[in-house]
């Protein structure tokens, strides 16, 4: 059997070798386009026909498609500090406005946090004169904390 990281590694590969894309997996399995990348990369199980619809569209089997349903291990991250640049900038910008998020959800919201279970993440690339921007959007539920 593969593990859920094997599976991902088979994805990434075949994403290569088929030209398909992340949007066409997603609207494949009928679900978001985050949540289906981050179900492929491990990081969410998936259902039954969702996983042999996504295996068979990048032309893999059936032990990818058993991966693709596992129950993951959550976090993807290889150390606590983050090597990739693209990820490490995300860290960065936690460690640079983690504090001030905190403080405008607590001022905004009350004593709480927000999840990322009950969440929504959109990545979208926006024309600008100065240079292109992505825009990163995470939308997750108040969660209030309850003593």
């Amino acid at each position: 059997m593969l593990s859920k990281q094997e599976a991902a590694e088979a994805v990434r590969g075949a994403k290569v070798l088929t030209g398909v894309t992340w949007a066409q997996l997603a609207d494949a399995v009928g679900k978001p386009l985050a949540w289906t990348t981050a179900a492929l990369l491990g990081q969410h199980p998936m259902g039954k026909e969702e996983a042999e619809t996504a295996a068979a569209l990048l032309e893999l089997g059936k032990d990818e498609a058993l991966a693709f349903q596992l129950q993951p291990t959550r976090g993807a991250l290889d150390s606590a500090v983050p090597v990739d640049p693209t990820i490490y900038r995300l860290y960065e910008v936690v460690q640079v406005y983690g504090p001030t998020i905190k403080e405008l959800i607590h001022e905004q919201c009350g004593d709480g946090i927000m999840s990322a279970i009950n969440f929504r993440l959109d990545v979208k690339r926006v024309p600008d004169p100065a240079g292109d921007r992505v825009v990163i959007t995470l939308d997750g539920k108040y969660l209030p904390y309850q003593w």
